[in-house]
Protein backbone atom coordinates (compact mmCIF):
# COMPACT_ATOMS: atom_id res chain seq x y z
CA UNK A 1 0.00 0.00 0.00
CA UNK A 2 3.11 2.64 0.71
CA UNK A 3 3.91 1.99 -3.07
CA UNK A 4 0.49 2.41 -4.06
CA UNK A 5 0.29 5.60 -2.31
CA UNK A 6 3.74 7.09 -3.18
CA UNK A 7 2.52 6.82 -7.11
CA UNK A 8 -0.59 8.06 -6.26
CA UNK A 9 1.23 10.93 -4.30
CA UNK A 10 3.28 11.33 -7.68
CA UNK A 11 0.10 11.75 -9.73
CA UNK A 12 -1.75 14.55 -7.89
CA UNK A 13 1.44 16.67 -8.29
CA UNK A 14 1.23 16.56 -11.36
CA UNK A 15 -2.12 16.73 -12.29
CA UNK A 16 -4.46 19.62 -13.41
CA UNK A 17 -6.13 22.30 -10.65
CA UNK A 18 -9.43 21.10 -9.33
CA UNK A 19 -10.53 24.67 -10.26
CA UNK A 20 -10.30 23.82 -13.92
CA UNK A 21 -12.23 21.17 -16.35
CA UNK A 22 -9.80 18.29 -17.23
CA UNK A 23 -8.62 17.87 -20.89
CA UNK A 24 -7.72 14.44 -22.47
CA UNK A 25 -9.97 11.79 -23.93
CA UNK A 26 -12.56 13.29 -23.00
CA UNK A 27 -12.22 16.57 -24.40
CA UNK A 28 -14.52 19.54 -22.74
CA UNK A 29 -16.60 16.52 -21.21
CA UNK A 30 -16.62 16.76 -17.05
CA UNK A 31 -14.41 13.81 -15.76
CA UNK A 32 -16.27 12.06 -13.33
CA UNK A 33 -15.13 9.33 -10.80
CA UNK A 34 -17.48 6.86 -9.59
CA UNK A 35 -16.44 4.17 -7.08
CA UNK A 36 -19.11 1.49 -8.32
CA UNK A 37 -22.03 1.22 -10.04
CA UNK A 38 -24.81 3.16 -8.48
CA UNK A 39 -23.02 6.16 -8.16
CA UNK A 40 -21.41 5.86 -11.60
CA UNK A 41 -25.19 5.37 -13.11
CA UNK A 42 -26.34 8.43 -11.36
CA UNK A 43 -23.17 10.15 -12.46
CA UNK A 44 -24.32 9.02 -16.12
CA UNK A 45 -27.99 9.79 -15.81
CA UNK A 46 -27.97 13.10 -14.43
CA UNK A 47 -24.70 14.23 -16.75
CA UNK A 48 -25.53 12.59 -19.96
CA UNK A 49 -23.40 13.65 -22.80
CA UNK A 50 -21.60 16.89 -20.85
CA UNK A 51 -19.92 14.18 -18.58
CA UNK A 52 -17.55 11.07 -19.56
CA UNK A 53 -17.65 8.73 -16.19
CA UNK A 54 -15.15 6.54 -14.99
CA UNK A 55 -16.71 3.65 -13.12
CA UNK A 56 -13.63 2.14 -10.64
CA UNK A 57 -15.27 -1.07 -10.09
CA UNK A 58 -14.98 -3.41 -13.36
CA UNK A 59 -18.24 -5.25 -14.22
CA UNK A 60 -18.89 -8.39 -12.18
CA UNK A 61 -16.80 -7.75 -9.27
CA UNK A 62 -17.70 -6.87 -5.97
CA UNK A 63 -17.02 -3.74 -4.85
CA UNK A 64 -15.75 -4.32 -1.14
CA UNK A 65 -13.05 -6.63 -2.85
CA UNK A 66 -11.84 -3.81 -5.17
CA UNK A 67 -7.59 -3.53 -6.05
CA UNK A 68 -7.10 -0.42 -7.52
CA UNK A 69 -4.85 -0.57 -11.09
CA UNK A 70 -1.89 2.33 -11.48
CA UNK A 71 -4.87 3.83 -14.33
CA UNK A 72 -6.99 3.79 -11.80
CA UNK A 73 -5.26 6.30 -9.34
CA UNK A 74 -4.12 8.21 -12.06
CA UNK A 75 -8.19 8.67 -13.18
CA UNK A 76 -8.69 9.99 -9.71
CA UNK A 77 -6.17 12.43 -9.90
CA UNK A 78 -7.23 13.91 -13.12
CA UNK A 79 -10.71 13.66 -12.13
CA UNK A 80 -13.45 16.88 -12.00
CA UNK A 81 -15.69 15.01 -9.80
CA UNK A 82 -15.20 11.74 -7.35
CA UNK A 83 -18.14 10.47 -6.12
CA UNK A 84 -17.30 7.68 -3.38
CA UNK A 85 -18.98 6.24 -0.17
CA UNK A 86 -17.15 6.61 2.82
CA UNK A 87 -16.95 4.76 5.95
CA UNK A 88 -15.29 1.73 5.02
CA UNK A 89 -16.95 0.23 2.03
CA UNK A 90 -14.23 0.98 -0.15
CA UNK A 91 -11.09 1.77 2.48
CA UNK A 92 -8.38 1.35 -0.66
CA UNK A 93 -10.66 3.92 -2.71
CA UNK A 94 -11.24 6.30 0.28
CA UNK A 95 -7.35 6.05 1.02
CA UNK A 96 -6.44 7.04 -2.69
CA UNK A 97 -8.91 9.89 -2.99
CA UNK A 98 -7.47 11.30 0.07
CA UNK A 99 -4.18 11.49 -1.09
CA UNK A 100 -4.80 12.03 -4.94
CA UNK A 101 -7.88 13.96 -5.69
CA UNK A 102 -8.09 17.48 -6.98
CA UNK A 103 -11.28 17.91 -8.03
CA UNK A 104 -14.45 17.97 -6.13
CA UNK A 105 -14.82 14.72 -4.00
CA UNK A 106 -18.75 13.61 -3.24
CA UNK A 107 -19.24 11.58 -0.35
CA UNK A 108 -22.95 9.79 -1.52
CA UNK A 109 -23.24 8.79 2.13
CA UNK A 110 -22.95 12.63 3.56
CA UNK A 111 -26.02 13.30 5.72
CA UNK A 112 -27.61 9.96 5.05
CA UNK A 113 -29.08 8.91 8.59
CA UNK A 114 -27.46 5.26 8.21
CA UNK A 115 -28.84 2.15 9.65
CA UNK A 116 -26.83 0.37 12.26
CA UNK A 117 -25.42 -3.19 11.62
CA UNK A 118 -28.17 -5.84 11.85
CA UNK A 119 -28.84 -8.68 13.75
CA UNK A 120 -26.61 -11.67 11.86
CA UNK A 121 -23.69 -9.56 11.52
CA UNK A 122 -21.51 -7.49 13.33
CA UNK A 123 -20.58 -4.10 11.75
CA UNK A 124 -17.44 -6.02 9.65
CA UNK A 125 -15.55 -2.69 9.85
CA UNK A 126 -18.33 0.38 8.21
CA UNK A 127 -19.42 2.86 10.03
CA UNK A 128 -22.85 1.94 9.63
CA UNK A 129 -24.81 0.10 5.69
CA UNK A 130 -23.77 1.19 2.95
CA UNK A 131 -26.42 -0.07 0.72
CA UNK A 132 -28.54 3.44 0.58
CA UNK A 133 -29.44 2.79 -3.45
CA UNK A 134 -31.68 0.20 -2.75
CA UNK A 135 -34.25 3.09 -1.46
CA UNK A 136 -35.34 5.08 -4.74
CA UNK A 137 -36.29 8.13 -2.57
CA UNK A 138 -32.87 8.30 -0.85
CA UNK A 139 -30.97 7.43 -4.00
CA UNK A 140 -32.92 10.28 -5.99
CA UNK A 141 -31.69 12.94 -2.96
CA UNK A 142 -28.05 11.42 -3.98
CA UNK A 143 -28.52 12.37 -7.58
CA UNK A 144 -29.67 16.07 -5.55
CA UNK A 145 -25.85 16.00 -4.67
CA UNK A 146 -24.61 14.80 -7.59
CA UNK A 147 -26.29 17.45 -9.60
CA UNK A 148 -24.64 20.20 -7.50
CA UNK A 149 -21.50 18.91 -8.10
CA UNK A 150 -21.65 18.89 -11.63
CA UNK A 151 -23.09 22.53 -11.72
CA UNK A 152 -19.47 23.49 -9.68
CA UNK A 153 -17.82 22.52 -12.46
CA UNK A 154 -20.20 22.91 -15.49
CA UNK A 155 -21.22 26.64 -17.75
CA UNK A 156 -24.95 27.87 -17.30
CA UNK A 157 -25.95 25.72 -19.92
CA UNK A 158 -24.77 22.22 -18.64
CA UNK A 159 -26.47 23.39 -15.05
CA UNK A 160 -29.65 23.86 -16.92
CA UNK A 161 -29.86 20.35 -18.45
CA UNK A 162 -28.24 18.54 -15.00
CA UNK A 163 -31.15 20.42 -13.40
CA UNK A 164 -33.77 19.18 -16.11
CA UNK A 165 -31.89 15.57 -15.84
CA UNK A 166 -32.37 15.46 -12.18
CA UNK A 167 -35.66 16.63 -12.34
CA UNK A 168 -36.20 13.49 -15.11
CA UNK A 169 -34.36 10.87 -12.71
CA UNK A 170 -36.60 11.84 -9.46
CA UNK A 171 -39.73 11.11 -11.49
CA UNK A 172 -38.51 7.83 -13.09
CA UNK A 173 -37.18 6.89 -9.00
CA UNK A 174 -40.65 8.02 -7.78
CA UNK A 175 -42.17 5.60 -9.97
CA UNK A 176 -40.34 2.81 -9.35
CA UNK A 177 -40.89 3.92 -5.21
CA UNK A 178 -44.58 3.26 -6.04
CA UNK A 179 -44.18 0.25 -7.84
CA UNK A 180 -42.64 -1.49 -4.56
CA UNK A 181 -44.79 0.08 -2.59
CA UNK A 182 -48.15 -1.16 -4.45
CA UNK A 183 -46.48 -4.82 -5.74
CA UNK A 184 -45.34 -5.83 -1.90
CA UNK A 185 -48.08 -4.24 -0.20
CA UNK A 186 -50.05 -7.31 0.63
CA UNK A 187 -47.63 -10.48 0.91
CA UNK A 188 -48.03 -13.47 2.93
CA UNK A 189 -44.66 -13.25 4.83
CA UNK A 190 -42.68 -10.19 5.19
CA UNK A 191 -39.47 -12.10 6.25
CA UNK A 192 -36.44 -11.67 3.28
CA UNK A 193 -34.06 -14.49 4.51
CA UNK A 194 -30.77 -12.69 2.18
CA UNK A 195 -27.26 -13.53 2.25
CA UNK A 196 -25.54 -10.86 3.54
CA UNK A 197 -26.85 -7.47 5.30
CA UNK A 198 -27.60 -5.23 2.06
CA UNK A 199 -31.30 -4.55 2.01
CA UNK A 200 -31.87 -2.84 5.05
CA UNK A 201 -32.97 0.34 3.57
CA UNK A 202 -35.27 -1.73 0.79
CA UNK A 203 -36.68 -3.37 4.13
CA UNK A 204 -37.26 -0.09 5.95
CA UNK A 205 -38.89 1.24 2.81
CA UNK A 206 -41.29 -1.20 1.68
CA UNK A 207 -41.80 -2.63 5.51
CA UNK A 208 -40.56 -5.93 5.23
CA UNK A 209 -38.04 -7.63 7.52
CA UNK A 210 -34.67 -8.20 6.55
CA UNK A 211 -33.21 -11.23 8.23
CA UNK A 212 -29.32 -11.57 7.11
CA UNK A 213 -27.24 -14.68 6.66
CA UNK A 214 -24.03 -12.91 7.62
CA UNK A 215 -23.23 -8.87 8.05
CA UNK A 216 -22.61 -5.75 6.25
CA UNK A 217 -19.87 -7.36 4.52
CA UNK A 218 -20.71 -10.39 1.77
CA UNK A 219 -16.97 -11.69 3.15
CA UNK A 220 -18.11 -12.14 6.70
CA UNK A 221 -18.74 -15.61 7.94
CA UNK A 222 -22.23 -16.29 9.71
CA UNK A 223 -22.07 -17.34 13.07
CA UNK A 224 -23.48 -21.43 13.04
CA UNK A 225 -25.43 -20.43 15.49
CA UNK A 226 -27.18 -18.17 13.31
CA UNK A 227 -27.62 -20.70 10.77
CA UNK A 228 -29.19 -22.87 13.47
CA UNK A 229 -31.83 -19.71 14.46
CA UNK A 230 -32.73 -18.88 10.77
CA UNK A 231 -33.60 -22.03 10.07
CA UNK A 232 -36.08 -22.24 12.68
CA UNK A 233 -37.63 -18.98 11.80
CA UNK A 234 -37.94 -19.93 8.26
CA UNK A 235 -39.93 -22.20 9.44
CA UNK A 236 -41.77 -20.33 11.92
CA UNK A 237 -42.74 -17.87 9.66
CA UNK A 238 -43.61 -19.46 6.55
CA UNK A 239 -40.76 -18.47 4.18
CA UNK A 240 -40.54 -20.25 1.31
CA UNK A 241 -37.44 -18.69 -0.16
CA UNK A 242 -33.69 -17.40 0.30
CA UNK A 243 -32.56 -14.72 -1.09
CA UNK A 244 -28.73 -15.34 -2.81
CA UNK A 245 -26.88 -12.47 -4.85
CA UNK A 246 -25.96 -12.60 -8.02
CA UNK A 247 -22.01 -11.16 -6.90
CA UNK A 248 -21.69 -13.71 -3.70
CA UNK A 249 -21.12 -17.37 -3.35
CA UNK A 250 -24.68 -18.56 -2.76
CA UNK A 251 -23.00 -21.79 -1.11
CA UNK A 252 -24.22 -20.90 2.42
CA UNK A 253 -27.32 -19.67 1.38
CA UNK A 254 -28.04 -22.83 -0.65
CA UNK A 255 -26.70 -24.43 2.56
CA UNK A 256 -29.48 -22.90 5.24
CA UNK A 257 -32.16 -23.63 2.15
CA UNK A 258 -31.34 -27.26 2.29
CA UNK A 259 -31.96 -27.65 6.09
CA UNK A 260 -34.69 -25.83 5.74
CA UNK A 261 -36.11 -27.53 3.14
CA UNK A 262 -37.14 -24.11 1.01
CA UNK A 263 -36.06 -22.82 -2.17
CA UNK A 264 -33.75 -20.33 -3.31
CA UNK A 265 -33.77 -17.02 -5.94
CA UNK A 266 -31.24 -14.27 -6.79
CA UNK A 267 -32.03 -10.79 -5.31
CA UNK A 268 -29.36 -8.21 -6.36
CA UNK A 269 -28.11 -5.44 -3.86
CA UNK A 270 -26.76 -3.29 -7.13
CA UNK A 271 -23.49 -3.19 -6.07
CA UNK A 272 -22.75 -4.31 -9.49
CA UNK A 273 -23.63 -5.09 -12.75
CA UNK A 274 -21.99 -8.82 -14.40
CA UNK A 275 -20.55 -8.26 -18.04
CA UNK A 276 -24.17 -10.57 -18.90
CA UNK A 277 -26.35 -8.10 -17.15
CA UNK A 278 -24.26 -5.21 -19.29
CA UNK A 279 -24.68 -7.11 -22.44
CA UNK A 280 -28.72 -7.39 -22.12
CA UNK A 281 -28.66 -3.47 -21.26
CA UNK A 282 -29.91 -3.81 -17.80
CA UNK A 283 -29.42 -0.52 -15.65
CA UNK A 284 -30.56 0.02 -12.12
CA UNK A 285 -33.77 0.76 -13.06
CA UNK A 286 -34.30 -2.68 -14.72
CA UNK A 287 -32.53 -4.77 -12.22
CA UNK A 288 -34.09 -3.16 -9.29
CA UNK A 289 -38.04 -4.39 -11.08
CA UNK A 290 -36.62 -7.71 -11.48
CA UNK A 291 -35.70 -7.66 -8.06
CA UNK A 292 -39.86 -5.90 -7.17
CA UNK A 293 -40.80 -9.45 -9.19
CA UNK A 294 -38.29 -11.76 -7.21
CA UNK A 295 -39.22 -10.21 -3.96
CA UNK A 296 -43.05 -11.00 -5.04
CA UNK A 297 -42.47 -14.35 -6.20
CA UNK A 298 -40.82 -15.39 -2.80
CA UNK A 299 -42.93 -13.31 -0.43
CA UNK A 300 -45.55 -14.63 -2.21
CA UNK A 301 -47.42 -11.48 -3.04
CA UNK A 302 -50.74 -10.76 -4.15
Amino acid sequence: MRAILSLVLILAAVSCSGDARSSGASGDSIAVVASFYPLAHLAEQIGGGDVAVTNLTPPGVEPHDLELTPADLEAIADADVVIIARGGFQPAVEEAVDAAATGIVLDALEGVDLLPPTEGGDGDGLDGDPHVWLDPAIYADIGDRVAAALRRTGDAAEGARFDEATAASRRRLSALDREFRDGLADCATRVMITTHAAFGYLAAAYALDQEPIAGLSPASEPDPRRLATLAAEVRAAGVTTIFTEDLVSPETAETLAAEAGVGTAVLSPLEGLTEDQLAAGDDYMSVMRRNLETLRDGLDCA
